[in-house]
C-alpha cells in the first residue's frame, strides 16, 4: 500500500531521511537500533510504502494525562508523515495487569472495568491522534483466541532466567516477595501484539523495555522481522521531581478544565517548561533547536515561552478560545492584582473567624493557613464587582484568629491561587 499523506504532511515527506529520523526521536531516551530504524524510514520513503507503528495502552485509570503524551505525539509525528499507526488497547492484558514498578501482584482488572476505561481512551486519544488515520484495535482480538497448545508454544521462547532479568521480577525474587505465574505471561502476551500486527516500529516508555524487546524476540521466533523500538523518557510532573502521577497530586490530565491547566503548565519551573517543550509540544527538530537558541540567547523571554507553552497546550486539548482566555484569566489574576469572577461563594455571620471559611476550602490544615498569614499570604478585598476588578490592593491578614465583623461582600486570597468570595451578613 502506497503513502496517501495529508495535505499539510506532504511537504514534511519530502524532507531528507535524516531530519526525520531526528525528528521522529526528538525527546527519546533510547533507539533500538539506530541504524535499523534509519534504514526503514528511508525504504519507507523510497518506496512509499508506510511503515506499522504501534503503541499498547493498558486501560488500567480512566484519565490520560500529559505524561501519555510522550508516546501519542510521536505516534501523531508518524501519522503525519503518512505511516500507519495502530493504538493499541490492551483489554485483554489489562485484566493481568503489568506489575511494572511494582513490588507486588498488580490487582487484576474487571473485564466491566477494562471497557469503561478503553471507552474513555478512545475518546481522549482523539485530541491528539487523527482519528480517520488511526486504527484503533484490541489484543483481546487475537489473544482471547490462542488456544492451549498455542499459548505453551509462545511460553516456550522465553526461560525463568530471562524473565528474571526484569528489574522487578529480579528485585521482587530476591527480596522474597511472590511472583504468580500469571505474571510471567505479561511480556509475552504483550510482545505477541506485535506478532499479530507484524509492527515495524514499537514506541513505549522506558519502564516498558523489557516488554518492548521482548516483542523483538518473538517477532524473530515467528519468522518477522523485529520491530525497532522509540523508548521514551518517564515526564516529570508539575513538581519537577517525581513521574507525573494522579495519586502524587502533580499530573495535568487532559481532562482538566483549560484554567487548570494553563495555571499548572505557568507554575512549573523554566527548566521544566524546557522539557515540556522537548517532550510533549510536539516541536520538530528544528523547531527546538531555534527555540532553546533563543532562550539561551535572551531574545525569547523564559515567561513568554511559557506563556506560548500553556496556551498551545491548552489549544490542543480544549480550543484556541479557552486558550485565549485562560491566558487572560492568569494575567489578570497574577500580573494586574485582579480577581476572577468565577470563584466560590459562601455567605457569613459577623465576628466569623476566616480560619473557618479557609479551612479546608482553601487550605488543608490550621497550620499551613497559619504559616501563610504569618508569611504575608493572605488577603482581605472589600470587593464591589466591576468587571471583576477590586477596590484596592488588598489587606493583609497576619493573624489568623481574624474575623470579618462587619455586613459586606469579601474576597480572601490564600496563596497565590486560591480565592473565596464571602458575603457577610448581620
Amino acid at each position: 500500500m502506497k503513502m496517501d499523506l495529508p495535505e499539510h504532511a506532504r511537504d514534511v515527506h519530502t524532507t531528507n531521511c535524516d531530519e526525520a529520523f531526528q525528528s521522529l526521536t526528538l525527546g527519546s531516551s533510547e533507539v533500538l537500533l539506530e541504524a535499523e530504524l534509519k534504514e526503514r524510514i528511508k525504504q519507507s520513503q523510497e518506496s512509499g510504502v508506510p511503515l506499522k507503528i504501534k503503541a499498547g495502552f493498558d486501560p488500567t485509570a480512566p484519565d490520560l494525562h500529559l505524561g501519555h503524551t510522550l508516546v501519542l505525539n510521536r505516534m501523531k509525528l508518524f501519522q503525519d508523515l503518512g505511516h500507519e499507526v495502530y493504538f493499541l488497547i490492551g483489554d485483554f492484558t489489562g485484566m493481568i495487569g503489568d506489575p511494572t514498578g511494582k513490588n507486588e501482584t498488580r490487582k487484576a482488572l474487571t473485564s466491566e472495568e477494562v471497557k469503561k476505561n478503553a471507552q474513555t481512551y478512545k475518546e481522549q486519544v482523539f485530541k491528539i491522534l487523527d482519528p480517520k488515520r488511526t486504527h484503533i484495535v484490541f489484543n483481546s482480538t487475537w489473544l482471547q483466541s490462542l488456544t492451549s497448545v498455542e499459548l505453551i508454544k509462545l511460553a516456550a521462547t522465553h526461560t525463568v532466567a530471562r524473565m528474571l532479568e526484569r528489574d522487578d521480577f529480579h528485585k521482587r525474587y530476591k527480596e522474597g516477595h511472590p511472583i504468580s505465574i500469571h505474571e510471567f505471561l505479561y511480556p509475552l502476551l504483550q510482545g505477541y501484539d506485535s506478532v499479530a500486527l507484524k509492527a515495524d516500529v514499537e514506541l513505549g516508555g522506558q519502564d516498558q523495555k523489557f516488554n518492548l524487546l521482548v516483542g523483538r524476540e518473538l517477532q524473530r521466533s515467528y519468522g518477522q522481522k523485529s520491530q525497532s523500538l522509540i523508548l521514551s523518557p518517564l515526564l516529570e510532573g508539575t513538581d519537577g521531581v517525581h513521574k507525573m502521577s494522579k495519586s502524587l497530586g502533580n499530573s495535568i490530565a487532559l481532562n482538566d478544565s483549560p484554567k487548570e491547566m494553563f495555571g499548572k503548565i505557568m507554575r512549573i519551573s523554566d527548566e521544566l517548561m524546557l522539557r515540556y517543550y522537548k517532550l510533549i509540544a510536539g516541536l520538530r527538530y528544528s523547531e527546538f533547536v531555534k527555540l532553546e537558541q533563543d532562550l539561551k540567547s535572551g531574545s525569547l523571554h523564559p515567561k513568554k515561552a511559557k506563556v506560548e507553552l500553556a496556551k498551545q497546550i491548552v489549544q490542543k486539548y480544549h480550543s484556541q478560545a479557552d486558550a485565549n482566555h485562560a491566558a487572560e484569566e492568569f494575567e489578570k489574576i497574577f500580573s494586574k492584582g485582579e480577581i476572577p469572577e468565577d470563584i466560590t461563594t459562601v455567605e457569613a455571620k459577623c465576628e466569623t473567624p476566616i480560619l473557618l471559611l479557609c479551612v479546608p476550602a482553601l487550605v488543608s490544615s490550621n497550620s499551613k493557613f497559619r504559616s501563610l498569614c504569618e508569611q504575608g499570604g493572605v488577603s482581605l478585598y472589600s470587593v464591589e464587582f466591576v468587571s471583576g476588578k477590586s477596590s484596592g490592593d488588598g489587606q493583609k491578614i497576619l493573624d489568623s484568629k481574624y474575623t470579618l465583623k462587619n455586613p459586606g461582600v469579601y474576597v480572601l486570597k490564600v496563596g497565590k491561587r486560591g480565592f473565596l468570595k464571602v458575603v457577610v451578613k448581620k
